[in-house]
């Protein structure tokens, strides 16, 4: 590949390179409307169910279980369309935010399994999948604290101590 660049004129590269920004900056655009597309539906969706269940015969759990659910799933949607602003601002792709969103999803799932786990927990299903899900919100809790503690020192450190 590094041949190809170096037998293509100058210009010809600095095109090239532009096009595919252009075309990149493109698909995140696209992406970035079909999220706030999902938002839209999940957030009339979450309303939607809640008037539903209000209306209907009332059970809390029901009610509380589907809007903190939904609740959680537009979180990480716009969660990961924070993502794809910051990747368009800094045209970098920072991992942070993908563990972000990743610590909300295995909290929503823990919530879920605990939620329905209630009425008739089972160790072997669904104690072995909290353990699972615990330890990998563990290790990407961890993760993000490792991250940032290394991409932003001067917000654990005195500003003396960063330097050094």
């Amino acid at each position: 590949m590094g041949t190809v660049r170096s037998t293509l004129p100058k210009n010809e590269g600095d095109r090239v390179q532009s096009l595919l920004q252009l075309i990149e900056d493109g698909i995140h655009l696209v992406v970035a409307a079909l999220l706030v597309l999902l938002a839209g539906l999940l957030t009339v969706g979450v309303v939607q169910d809640v008037v539903k269940a209000i209306q209907g015969p009332y059970r809390e759990e029901t009610i509380v279980l589907s809007a903190l659910d939904s609740s959680l799933v537009l979180f990480i949607v716009a969660e990961l369309l924070h993502t794809v602003r910051l990747t368009i601002r800094n045209q970098t792709l920072d991992a942070e935010p993908f563990l972000v969103v990743g610590l909300i999803a295995g909290v929503r799932k823990v919530l879920i399994v605990t939620a329905e786990a209630e009425k008739s927990f089972r160790w072997e299903v669904e104690g072995i999948e909290l353990l699972i899900l615990t330890g990998l919100i563990l290790v990407m809790a961890t993760a993000v604290y490792v991250w940032r503690r290394s991409t932003r020192p001067g917000d654990y450190f005195s500003p003396q101590e960063a330097r050094h």
